[in-house]
């Protein structure tokens, strides 16, 4: 078994009254301090508008925005759009089977503590140290688009130039604390949400020749050059198949960040009101932003335009812009480009609190040095995020390399990570479930379920593992071997089963018994965060109140 006096200790640091839940409602919407007893505690600044839009919006970033380049010219816009519709369906399973467990213990370290509760110590150790890489590694990968994006204007720029600002922004939103960010995410998540609905009705509008050109596009690309891409000039359905298995993994890319909420929950006011409501409404950024703007991207731009190859050409743009140039709209592709790269600094921004907090909550179960546990009395894990900030500095890889060749390989890292980490919450919840059965639990009445399990999360973790089993199947095609693109494939996937048996032989963990899984810990303390939103007490929270309903109400659409 493992240590006795390290469990105590990495319990302690969890487990004490009111613990890391410092932040305590008076039920009339201000915050009351309580003395801890435990100074290492975030505190819950996260409030209900924050929650909303960083479910709706807050991750949407270059994954969408400028890697949907590559992927429609490897995949073409039927290969695109039914791998955004796979991924889709695996990102919907995800998020209602974390949501089910978060709504019910929306405890810090989200599900890195709910793997130790439910599967293993040693799961939970495999599972907070990807989830920990997968976001660091984000990061660079979206300073990467980022210099992409800021190319557009000016490539005579040396790249240094821009990953130092992009780094120094979101540095500092985060060091400004939980709140700040929140505010933050809240200003670019609308400012994302608006410019994607904005080029959805753009497209459109473009496809049936409104543009200035009057070109009126319709299905034109689907039919010439076609609506699939034969991979690698391979012929036949075998070819369009790889094509469309192509674009999986840069899918995966794109809707990481979307279980953000889940690490979030440590931080939120509220949570067991706030979380299932944006829980529900994952679904809106699947179909809407995701469906739907690949869908529209297949239209505008054909699949062999060369400024799609994000490997070959420092200026490439997002497909959006192309489409926008081709259409002969002037100024637009400059406004547009600009709310992209606000997108970049806020998906960077989520990924160095992702990142911080997970590492954080590997320190609470005593998976990390406790010096990660370090806060300010604010309750900033000030430690947390400078440490996870510092590989920030690997974007400057994209300073002596081509920096849309850089973002490939750190999305295709971050990709694996992700799905792993998927995979981690799929199998978290099966135990999760297994735990329900033999303690004879009502999951009906937890603040958010659904009808769909246990087969959403069987789902969710054969096919996270298949993909990322066949994520780097390119680089055995002849000619086509590839020792970067090996390794950024399937370095993740080869130490995740080393970390995971390593931590059970030198911990001496064992699997948790369905019957011995501790559904109680916690829950007194999370009632009592419970209240009714106050109402609005000035005009500027009142219009933010409303804008926040305006977004909320698409759930309903």
């Amino acid at each position: 078994m493992m240590d006795t006096e390290k469990t105590d200790a990495a319990d302690a640091a969890y487990h004490t009254s009111r613990g890391q839940f410092s932040d305590i409602s008076n039920h009339d919407g201000e915050s009351m301090q309580r003395p801890l007893r435990n100074t290492n505690a975030l505190q819950r600044k996260l409030k209900n508008r924050h929650i909303t839009m960083i479910s709706i919006g807050g991750v949407i970033g270059t994954g969408l925005f400028v890697g949907t380049a590559d992927s429609l010219s490897q995949g073409g816009p039927i290969g695109l759009l039914l791998g955004y519709i796979v991924m889709g369906s695996i990102v919907y399973c995800v998020m209602i089977t974390l949501g089910e467990m978060i709504s019910y213990l929306p405890i810090p370290g989200g599900p890195i503590k709910l793997a130790e509760r439910f599967v293993d110590p040693a799961f939970s150790f495999a599972v907070g140290w990807n989830y920990w890489y997968s976001w660091t590694i984000t990061s660079p990968a979206e300073f990467s688009a980022a210099v992409v994006l800021i190319n557009f204007w000016n490539p005579s720029v040396n790249n240094s130039v821009w990953v130092v600002i992009c780094i120094v922004v979101v540095l500092a939103i985060n060091m400004l604390g939980a709140g700040a960010y929140g505010e933050a995410e809240f200003i670019f998540a609308s400012i994302k949400v608006i410019t994607i609905t904005s080029l959805i009705i753009i497209g459109i509008v473009i496809d049936l020749g409104g543009g200035p050109n009057h070109d009126r596009i319709g299905f034109r690309y689907w039919k010439n050059p076609g609506p699939f891409v034969q991979y690698n000039g391979i012929e036949g359905a075998k070819g369009q198949f790889l094509g469309f298995w192509a674009v999986l993994m840069q899918a995966a890319f794109s809707f990481l960040g979307t279980e953000i909420v889940a690490i979030a929950a440590g931080e939120a006011k509220n949570p067991r009101r706030n979380l299932p409501k944006a829980i529900r409404r994952v679904y809106i950024r699947i179909l809407l932003f995701y469906i739907g703007g690949t869908f529209i991207i297949g239209l505008l731009v054909p699949s062999n335009d060369p400024s799609l190859q994000l490997a070959h050409d420092t200026a490439a743009k997002s497909p959006f812009v192309i489409a926008i140039e081709k259409a002969g709209i002037k100024s637009l592709p400059s406004i547009i480009n600009a709310c992209l790269l606000t997108s970049a600094w806020s998906a960077a921004s989520s990924d160095l609190y992702t990142a911080s907090r997970a590492i954080y909550g590997l320190a609470i179960s005593g998976n990390a040095p406790k010096v990660f546990l370090k806060t300010s009395r604010n309750g900033l894990p000030y430690v947390a995020i400078l440490f996870s900030a510092s590989f920030s500095l690997l974007t400057f890889m994209a300073v002596s390399n081509n920096a849309g060749s850089v973002f490939i390989w750190f999305s295709n890292m971050t990709s694996v990570a992700g799905l792993m980490t998927w995979f981690g919450i799929s199998v978290t919840y099966l135990r999760f479930y297994k735990g329900m059965q033999a303690q004879g639990i009502d999951r009906t009445k937890f603040p958010y379920y659904t009808n769909l399990q246990p087969y959403a999360a069987w789902w969710g973790a054969v096919s996270t593992v298949t993909i990322c089993f066949f994520s780097g199947w390119n680089v055995f095609l002849k000619g086509e071997w590839s020792i970067a693109t090996f390794i950024t494939n399937y370095i993740l996937f080869i130490t995740w089963p080393i970390m995971y048996f390593g931590a059970r032989f030198y911990y001496g963990t064992k699997p948790v018994a369905p019957e011995d899984m501790d559904f109680k810990t916690d829950i007194a303390e999370i009632l009592a965060d419970m209240y009714d939103d106050p109402p609005p007490k000035s005009k500027l929270e009142a219009f933010l109140q409303w804008l926040v309903s305006i977004a909320a109400s698409l759930y309903h659409f």
